[in-house]
């Protein structure tokens, strides 16, 4: 990512910021405080104005961008806990998972883990209340409710870690 700065005189100073396509946002901080947005199509193009604001709302916007109220985390475990004791939990079928090409019924998951597959993400589908006939493929996300033993059994019979 490039940054250019440049001296505005009489009115403050502008930015432009590369962006991934090739467009440029444009950003012109007043010497009032107030700031202006634009977009360019390509460096030689025209800005369009997006929006405008104020001193103290563009230092608010700010510290939004920045993440000074919420830092996102990437996870690659999620774990959403319903009660006390029973979690929610999404686990990827590996290629040299023992489950993969094997119906449910197959695999025999519920009796060998506690923990039940509510639905099935592939691609871009969710197969809900999947049956025992259902087969597993390698890349699916089975989401799987039960106690939080019964998960962690389930997540290591699948991933074989």
């Amino acid at each position: 990512m490039t940054i250019y700065e440049s001296d505005l005189p009489g009115v403050g100073k502008k930015h432009e910021v590369e962006l991934g396509d090739g467009s440029r946002l444009v950003i012109v901080t007043h010497n009032t405080g107030k700031r202006e947005v634009f977009r360019r199509a390509s460096a030689d193009s025209d800005s369009e104005k997006l929006f405008e604001l104020s001193d103290s709302l563009a230092r608010q916007v700010g510290t939004l961008l920045e993440g000074a109220y919420f830092q996102p985390v990437q996870s690659t475990d999620i774990e959403t806990l319903l009660g006390d004791n029973t979690l929610l939990e999404w686990v990827e079928v590996g290629e040299d998972s023992r489950v993969a090409d094997k119906t449910l019924a197959e695999s025999d998951l519920r009796q060998e883990t506690g923990a039940s597959i509510i639905a099935i993400e592939r691609d871009d589908e969710v197969i809900t209340s999947p049956g025992g006939d259902t087969v597993v493929k390698a890349g699916d996300v089975l989401i799987v409710i039960g106690p939080r033993a019964a998960c962690r059994d389930f997540a290591e019979f699948v991933t074989g870690a």
